[in-house]
């Protein structure tokens, strides 16, 4: 049985986890209220301009853009979205998993055409130890989301899908739904799909008035919108990054009170055995004399 000093000890060193995780927890919670608010203001907008996009490039028209040309997969971009740090649960670990599911779903395309832009420091080792080099260094991005960095990236694929060097770009993030929900999410970015535009909701079926022609609005809303696609799935995972860090802390803190509980009963018990250890002895030394 362990000592009384050892219990204590023991017991010392859970108070003190227990007030770490506690301010993690609280921290987390904070910066999970702010990314919250910046996620639920800008999806709606998101999603009102592509399917506006969408609603204009499949109808039908004269418009066309390279960014809808389906091409057989020689070279694949995937973006995918992690934390910086650690302590949130499996939110890094179910990244890593995914993304190995991603590449292995392309067995008729080598390693060395498949390239990975990885958005996060976790996320990043995890591809270097996988044998890739990472297309570029976004940990600052991973921690502050910001819509000119987030835009340069889409851009930049933008222009090499429109070039051939790539075929098709994917996405993987975590789509935020509440603070104990985070739903892992793999979706293709680049070529445009037109087919999604039959799944819209009836209601949404408005007649545009166009202003100016729609050649030149399509021209200047695609960027935007896939500069927009970029920013919102980074605030998605930014915002699934705390929630999921502030439920790991609330679990460790509750399991850190379990624990204080289990010790604190040992303890007293422990030290009950010894006073009557001692009370014993003194009885036993007394009938002697």
């Amino acid at each position: 049985m362990a000592s009384l000093k050892e219990i204590k000890g023991r017991i010392e060193t859970v108070i003190s986890t227990q007030k770490i995780t506690s301010a993690m927890k609280m921290i987390a919670s904070a910066k999970l209220h702010r990314a919250q608010g910046a996620i639920r203001n800008m999806l709606p907008y998101e999603k009102s301009l592509n399917d506006i996009m969408l609603r204009l490039l499949s109808s039908g028209g004269e418009l066309s853009s390279p960014y809808i040309e389906k091409r057989s997969v020689q070279r694949v971009a995937i973006i995918v979205f992690s934390s910086n740090t650690t302590l949130c649960g499996a939110f890094n670990s179910n990244v890593n998993k995914e993304l190995t599911q991603i590449i292995d779903s392309y067995p008729e395309v080598g390693n060395e055409s498949i390239l990975i832009y990885p958005i996060g420091k976790q996320i990043s080792k995890q591809v270097v130890r996988a044998g890739f080099t990472p297309q570029g260094d976004f940990e600052k991005l991973a921690n502050k989301p910001d819509y000119n960095e987030a835009s340069e990236l889409a851009h930049k694929l933008m222009r090499m899908f429109e070039a051939e060097e790539i075929d098709k770009v994917e996405l993987l993030y975590h789509h935020f739904i509440s603070t104990g929900k985070q739903v892992l999410t793999r979706s293709t970015y680049l070529p445009l799909d037109l087919q999604s535009v039959k799944t819209l909701d009836a209601e949404a079926q408005t007649d545009y008035i166009i202003e100016p022609e729609e050649k030149v609005l399509i021209q200047s809303l695609i960027p935007k919108v896939l500069s927009l696609k970029v920013f919102t799935a980074l605030l998605d995972s930014n915002a699934s990054e705390h929630a999921a860090r502030m439920m790991a802390m609330q679990t460790a803190s509750d399991n850190a009170r379990d624990l204080l509980h289990t010790l604190t009963v040992q303890y007293n018990k422990s030290r009950q055995q010894a006073i009557t250890n001692e009370l014993l002895d003194i009885v036993g030394a007394s009938t002697h004399k």
